[in-house]
């Protein structure tokens, strides 16, 4: 684990299993890291990327200020396989919200990939696949969709086939409107 670490804080892109797929990870706040896996998922550049935190703390990274009424409803969701949508404007994360004005935030549950995310800070957490491609289901798939071209893989010998994640937007007034 310590060198897929270090390979993740020097901007490195890997797979490994999330709390809900294997995912394409790399630190979401290194915009040439978010672009690179842009280009290796040849994902539509229009669509922001999911980001996963290991606290709460960790939307302040991004200038997020939760309401009363957000902070209450993430209590009941998180930790989780929901992604929530939040509002964070500006140019300084055009990169991951690509026009849209709000990133998408999961707070995962399965404990190893907290404290990975406590080493490292939030994460781009896409699907180890191709866009418009079945998610890769076990290392070997998605070794054969990025080849060398990610910097390392981390399995743990399990076949999945999970749903993504939930995927809710979240209003200052606690309002929830489901998306997937």
């Amino acid at each position: 684990m310590k060198k897929v670490i270090e390979n993740l804080k020097a901007g490195g892109v890997g797979v490994l299993r999330t709390d809900t797929l294997y995912g394409l990870l790399g630190l979401a706040l290194n915009k040439e890291t978010v672009e690179w896996i842009y280009f290796l998922k040849k994902r539509d550049p229009k669509k922001p990327l999911i980001v996963l935190i290991s606290d709460l703390a960790d939307l302040a990274f991004f200038g997020i200020r939760l309401s009363k009424e957000q902070a209450l409803v993430l209590a009941n969701i998180w930790p989780g396989k929901v992604s929530v949508v939040l509002p964070c404007a500006g140019k300084k994360f055009a990169y991951l919200h690509r026009g849209k004005n709000s990133i998408a935030f999961r707070l995962p549950k399965k404990k190893a990939l907290i404290a990975l995310l406590r080493r490292t800070g939030p994460l781009v957490a896409p699907s180890a696949n191709p866009e418009k491609k079945r998610p890769a289901r076990n290392i070997s798939e998605a070794k054969s969709f990025f080849g060398t071209l990610a910097d390392f893989y981390l399995a743990d010998g399990t076949v999945i086939s999970n749903k993504p994640s939930r995927l809710i937007e979240l209003w200052k007034d606690g309002t929830i409107k489901t998306l997937r």
